[in-house]
């Protein structure tokens, strides 16, 4: 679906469909990515003056944070980057600079782009493959004077019949013949790959990173070495689909994969940046704290709208969407330098999950758990089922652990239902019995006694 048809409330709609609850969140991102089209149909000089509302999501684990960010950038293809704001350090300090983000952004939507690139010459690159694959299987002529043999190769690659033909192209084109019926698969072939060469492992901290230096260590060594060509035995199937990746990426223009990822990075990047509330400096200012403002700060450029150098060229990032998340249980969003603050004037607070948002999970969306463990099972022949009370059960077990311990939202699903079903999914393979009901007493034998033991429940769920 293009971006001018997704209205917020469709893309509310759409989010719906995979996260329960968490309503004024969904609408501050619907607005937001709606808010990009928008700016994108407006006169270009007033465009560029318009920047994007970054937003802070308030919430604890589990609550749907990253999974609403994700999905949104789905819904029109955006080139999408998670990272932990926790894993930079400030500038002159050892481990990753705030700038790499964007760099890894570039990377990805090249890599996207340039995947996109090979399917639209896909059907050349299978022409020039196949043409690869008959001047391989042409040597099977044996010349006999002003006329040549061709052997007629059947699928037990027996040679059962000899037609004389004559140099033409005729040749050639008995072969393709019986290449696209199929009948030269079992037939092995020599084909010249690329060695894949492992370059030395090279780590530099730089707090510009290495492209700044107008380095690329992987491509330096690439010349230094240069790829060695092997010959491969396989079958002709085997070559023919390497040989068509081979022809894609040379049909591909990588001048024009690079402009095209620069451009959707920089009008419709998303970059999510979880755990925000990692990078508020403690009181007391010891230790690993001594860093974090000087993190925020370093951010602060990024988010605010600048220039960064990669190795394809330099990227804005006035118009890239920002997302920070954090649980900020122990240090609130207005602990954040202020102007950082002022890049993210969107707040939204995402709530708890209770009894009640643990059953719509389970059963609603289209990924819902219970319909995942339903399919896994069919694979094994087992029709697995689940009543509505079990569901019920699950959900007040899911609640119950959360209260009791540490709060990781929808996440204790996951250890409830592994927990659950465990015995059938290591018996599944040999089950006679293929038909199996989960109901409120098979959970309660499974669980209770975990439940009831709180310091085991600690350890197992």
């Amino acid at each position: 679906m293009s971006s001018d048809e997704l209205t917020p409330r469709m893309i509310v709609e759409r989010l719906d469909q995979h996260i329960i609850g968490q309503n004024e969140a969904k609408r501050a991102v619907a607005i937001a990515l709606r808010n990009r089209w928008r700016r994108q149909n407006v006169r270009e000089e007033l465009a560029e003056e318009i920047s994007p509302k970054n937003i802070i999501m308030i919430g604890p684990t589990g609550v749907g944070k990253t999974e609403i960010a994700r999905r949104l950038a789905k819904l029109d293809n955006s080139p999408f980057l998670k990272v932990e704001a926790s894993k930079f350090t400030e500038v002159g300090y050892v481990g990753r600079d705030v700038e790499s983000m964007i760099r890894d952004l570039v990377e990805l939507t090249v890599n996207t782009v340039r995947l996109e690139e090979q399917e639209k010459v896909r059907a050349k690159a299978a022409e020039i493959a196949e043409e690869r694959i008959l001047d391989i299987l042409l040597p099977l002529r044996q010349p006999e004077g002003p006329e040549d043999r061709i052997v007629d190769i059947q699928e037990s690659q027996q040679y059962t019949t000899v037609e004389s033909v004559p140099v033409s192209d005729t040749i050639r084109e008995k072969l393709r013949k019986l290449l696209r019926e199929g009948r030269l698969d079992n037939r092995m072939v020599d084909i010249e790959t690329s060695e894949v060469r492992q370059g030395p492992m090279i780590e530099i901290f730089s707090s510009s990173g290495v492209e700044d230096m107008g380095l690329n260590i992987k491509e330096m060594f690439g010349n230094l070495f240069p790829q060695k060509k092997k010959k491969v035995r396989m079958k002709v199937p085997e070559a023919m689909d390497i040989l068509e990746e081979e022809e894609a990426q040379r049909l591909v223009d990588m001048e024009k994969v690079t402009r095209i990822a620069l451009d959707r990075v920089e009008q419709s990047g998303i970059i999510f940046l979880d755990e925000i509330d990692k990078i508020v400096g403690a009181d007391g200012g010891q230790g690993p704290d001594v860093s974090r403002e000087g993190v925020q700060r370093d951010l602060l450029p990024i988010v605010e709208g600048s220039n960064v150098n990669t190795k394809y060229g330099m990227v804005m990032t006035d118009h890239i969407l920002f997302i920070a998340a954090g649980a900020f249980s122990g240090s609130k969003p207005s602990d954040l330098i202020p102007e950082l603050q002022g890049r993210f004037p969107i707040r939204v607070e995402l709530n708890s999950l209770g009894k009640e948002e643990f059953i719509r999970i389970l059963t609603e969306p289209s990924n819902a758990l219970v319909k995942q463990y339903i399919e896994m099972l069919a694979t094994e022949g087992i029709e697995l089922s689940f009543t509505e009370d079990a569901i019920a059960e699950i959900a007040e077990y899911a609640s119950l652990v959360n209260e009791r311990t540490e709060n990781i939202g929808a996440r204790r699903l996951y250890t409830i239902m592994e927990n659950l079903l465990e015995d059938i999914s290591f018996d599944a393979p040999d089950m006679e019995e293929k038909k199996i009901v989960i109901d409120e007493n098979y959970v309660g034998e499974k669980l209770n006694d975990i439940i009831e033991d709180e310091d085991l429940s600690r350890y197992i769920l």
